[in-house]
């Protein structure tokens, strides 16, 4: 008789060409950390918002690139997880993921509070406490956001950009004086700001996870990632300039919904509800996209044991990782009725840039037959990571740096309790 063959397990198609890739990546990257990111950028760079703007996006070219060439060796949901367990070591893997874990929660709460910010700013902890609630109950059910609402959330969210630009740059209280450099920039300011813009870049990395989708992923993926980049640098810095002109560096740093503060002053008031609009549907969009991540790396790392195992239990009904969704969005609540946005973005950057650390580090390691990235790359990755994390405000550093121990710590005390009971 013969023997009956093993079914192979299901295969993605590879249907995705370059151009498919870079508006992924547009649709991970133009979201809503514009609309909050822009004024703690200011404040702490001043006149030089576009030079920390231009060193933020030399840094996530680096992360993406590296990122990149990781997933086409390691294709396997968990990312720099998986990446600094497999080249460095089991722990380098597990600080990653924690690092990721930490600084995407607090995303989720910068995210919250900017809804709340252009919604409601009288009432931002309540609005933000309330988006949380509801996505989180959302996710519980088990709805997600599906490819067309993306792509209608990106187009919004580049309507309603273009509009803040043209309205700013034709209204008469543009002042290209505005845009010099002047003495209020310093080499610290400038730094700070790219740590804290860092943050409205994130998720540029979702192209280098495209590998089993996309034709001929070796040329395809490292063509769409400086493309993507490239593109969303344009906008943003079309729009740092627009608000710049008209706020100043001064009033932009203090402002608490920039964008929508940009358009009343040039004397477009009509426009502020649409900006306000379009910033909670970004913000939403980013928020339910965040606590799926965080609650699905959570449950990775639970089922590795490095988090409480009970985190790693399904839904049999809803198949969602309900304990997960459910610790996340708890912590979400707290973060959000407690810090301000500003606290919120600097200890995500914090902990972001500690991840994409690990990720360069393992990039460094990778051989010329595994495709290795030129070695600047992943060397200026690694270095500019490093000190735009050390460089972001004092507050965000000693808290991330401190949860960060927390982490290390309980891995320490499971090796330890491990190796006890191993014979």
């Amino acid at each position: 008789m013969s023997q009956p063959t093993e079914t192979p397990p299901p295969q993605l198609q590879r249907r995705l060409g370059v151009g498919d890739a870079v508006l992924i990546g547009l649709g991970s990257m133009i979201g809503a950390g514009i609309f909050a990111a822009l004024a703690p950028a200011a404040h702490a760079a001043g006149s030089g918002l576009l030079a920390g703007l231009a060193v933020a996006a030399v840094v996530a070219y680096c992360n993406a690139t590296s990122s990149a060439r990781l997933a086409a060796r390691y294709p396997a949901s968990g990312g720099t997880y998986v990446y600094g367990r497999e080249r460095l070591g089991d722990f380098w893997g597990y600080l990653a993921g924690w690092a990721f874990v930490i600084g995407k929660t607090a995303s989720c709460a910068a995210m919250a509070l900017t809804v709340g910010s252009y919604v409601w700013p009288g009432q931002a902890h309540a609005v933000a406490v309330a988006a949380v609630v509801a996505l989180t109950a959302v996710n519980y059910a088990g709805i997600q956001k599906s490819a067309w609402l993306t792509r209608a959330v990106v187009a919004v969210v580049l309507a309603v950009l273009a509009a803040v630009v043209v309205s700013s740059l034709t209204s008469t209280a543009a002042d290209p004086a505005q845009l010099h450099v002047g003495s209020d920039a310093t080499v610290s300011g400038v730094l700070q700001a790219a740590g804290l813009l860092f943050f409205a870049f994130a998720g540029y990395a979702r192209i280098a996870t495209l590998g089993e989708e996309v034709r001929d992923p070796a040329r395809t993926i490292p063509r769409a990632i400086p493309l993507a980049l490239g593109l969303t640098l344009v906008v943003y810095a079309a729009v740092a300039v627009a608000v710049l002109a008209v706020l100043g560096p001064h009033r932009l740093g203090e402002a608490a919904a920039p964008l929508s503060e940009a358009v009343r002053a040039a004397g477009a008031d009509w426009l502020a509800p649409v900006v306000r609009g379009g910033a909670a549907l970004a913000a939403l969009g980013s928020l339910l996209a965040l606590i799926l991540g965080v609650s699905r790396t959570t449950l990775a790392m639970a089922r590795d044991r490095h988090l409480p195992h009970a985190l790693a239990a399904v839904h049999p009904r809803f198949q969602v990782p309900h304990r997960a969704e459910l610790l996340v969005g708890a912590v979400v609540v707290m973060l959000a009725s407690t810090v301000d946005v500003r606290g919120a973005i600097g200890f995500s950057s914090f902990g972001v840039l500690v991840y994409y650390t690990v990720a360069n580090a393992s990039a460094w390691t990778l051989t010329p037959n595994e495709n290795r990235p030129p070695r600047i790359v992943p060397a200026v990755g690694l270095a500019g990571c490093l000190l735009l994390a050390f460089t972001l405000p004092v507050a965000s550093v000693a808290w991330g740096a401190a949860v960060l121990a927390v982490g290390v710590a309980a891995y320490g005390i499971r090796w330890a309790v491990t190796a006890r009971r191993t014979p």
